[in-house]
């Protein structure tokens, strides 16, 4: 028996003596019986020949929406032999809306490059399913409601004794623990218990930021800690269980305003499309249907704004606006004068004068601009997946490792259909379908 390089056990000609004896094999590698020549027809069902730095990684998803869904899709993009678990009526994100082909917005972005099962986990014949793939995996993701695992005999415990190598992941809104533990939540919901709708939007009403960015934050924070936990199973042989909460996971990203209420008795103001701790810094008008993003954090770039954009140098000595803290404090006054300079020097001539000084910039671009950006085009950003009845452009991975191909799967990724791969995967199994 020998253990692989994620850790696991390897050795798969005793998964069945394995499992009558008592004790579990695990690990990435450790079904080799799906894996002989012999066994090639069923084999080819449970394996992807997906390459990438997590080739060989085995992840059981039973997710909804996007946190662990996207978490999930990460993996396939490392090269994971993602499975996701979908109930009979699907994903919920599957019903959002039809834009992609007949597949939704959301669910075609969050989970191409998966195989989907159907099963029914309130069954016996679901569950034992579940079971045979969880021990024959190295990572479990879920992120159902609170105690839903548990009910379904899915819990933390549960899980080690089924396979103690696996890295089980479980994401809920608030954690386990404390007076929320047993409330539902979505995107909105903690952003607003964040108070990220409070620094967020103009100055007379919150807003909702306009992606789901709490989902977002918690399936990047559980990517990385799942790696971390394959990577210190290479030593230890054994799995852990994780545990991710949105609200944790944003709680991180509100700490810079949370530290300004602390530490002042208030909260940055809400500024809209600009800085709230910074000034100048944000969208500005360069004319009646223009504007411009531009971005002063430096003593340098404040002088330069002043002298070559802005040819007021006279504002640099103004005391009101010598330092970041001043300008802030008094950005009702300096800002109207900003916007009457640019607007009076027109949308090229300013953008050209950032551009030439240094100063960080940019466009205010709609989406439709944004799928057309020439910096992807020209950096080949973008990519051609399988959706529903036709193709659809979805943008390449942001990691870039080294000299590997980004594309190296574009031909085999796919938006899975509704259990369109349950009845192989249960051959594979040995699980009547």
């Amino acid at each position: 028996m020998s253990i692989d390089r994620f850790g696991g056990i390897s050795d798969a000609t005793e998964l069945d003596s394995a499992q009558t004896d008592g004790t579990v094999r695990h690990g990435c590698e450790q079904e080799r019986e799906l894996q002989q020549d012999t066994e090639q027809t069923t084999d080819a069902h449970l394996r992807t020949p997906a390459g990438g730095p997590l080739a060989g990684v085995r992840v059981v998803e039973v997710g909804q929406a996007v946190c662990a869904p996207l978490c999930a899709r990460h993996l396939a993009d490392l090269g994971a032999d993602v499975i996701k678990v979908e109930a009979h009526d699907g994903d919920l994100a599957r019903s959002y809306d039809s834009v992609v082909n007949g597949e939704s917005a959301y669910f075609a972005w969050a989970n191409y490059g998966k195989r989907s099962i159907v099963l029914d986990l309130r069954a016996e014949d679901g569950r034992e399913a579940l079971s045979k793939l969880l021990v024959r995996s190295d990572v479990f993701i879920h992120n159902l409601g609170p105690g839903s695992m548990e009910r379904l005999g899915f819990g933390r415990e549960a899980v080690k004794a089924l396979n103690p190598s696996i890295v089980d992941c479980s994401i809920s809104g608030f954690g386990s623990t404390g007076p929320m533990a047993d409330r539902k939540a979505f995107d909105l919901l903690v952003q607003g218990e964040a108070g990220l709708m409070s620094v967020t939007g103009a100055q007379d009403e919150p807003a909702k930021v306009g992606i789901s960015i709490v989902d977002m934050c918690t399936a990047v924070y559980a990517l990385s800690a799942i790696q971390a936990a394959l990577w210190e199973r290479i030593t230890t042989g054994r799995g852990q269980h994780i545990e991710m909460s949105l609200l944790d996971s944003i709680a991180e990203w509100m700490m810079a305003p949370a530290l300004h209420q602390m530490h002042t008795g208030k909260p940055p103001r809400r500024e809209g499309a600009r800085h709230n701790m910074m000034v100048p810094y944000g969208r500005y008008r360069t004319g009646a249907e223009t504007s411009v993003n531009f971005a002063i954090q430096t003593q340098r770039h404040w002088q330069l704004l002043c002298e070559e954009v802005l040819l007021a140098p006279e504002l640099t000595a103004h005391a009101d606006f010598a330092t970041n803290a001043n300008r802030v404090a008094n950005r009702r006054d300096l800002e109207p004068m900003i916007e009457e300079r640019l607007t009076a020097r027109g949308h090229v001539s300013v953008v050209e004068d950032l551009l030439r000084t240094g100063i960080p910039c940019g466009e205010v671009n709609d989406l439709a601009a944004f799928v057309d950006h020439p910096q992807l085009a020209e950096r080949s950003r973008w990519r051609s997946i399988r959706a529903g009845e036709g193709t659809t452009r979805t943008i390449v991975p942001p990691f870039s490792l080294g000299d590997r191909a980004q594309d190296e799967r574009a031909e085999q990724l796919a938006v899975p259909a509704l259990g369109e791969h349950t009845q192989s995967i249960l051959a594979a199994l040995g699980v009547p379908g």
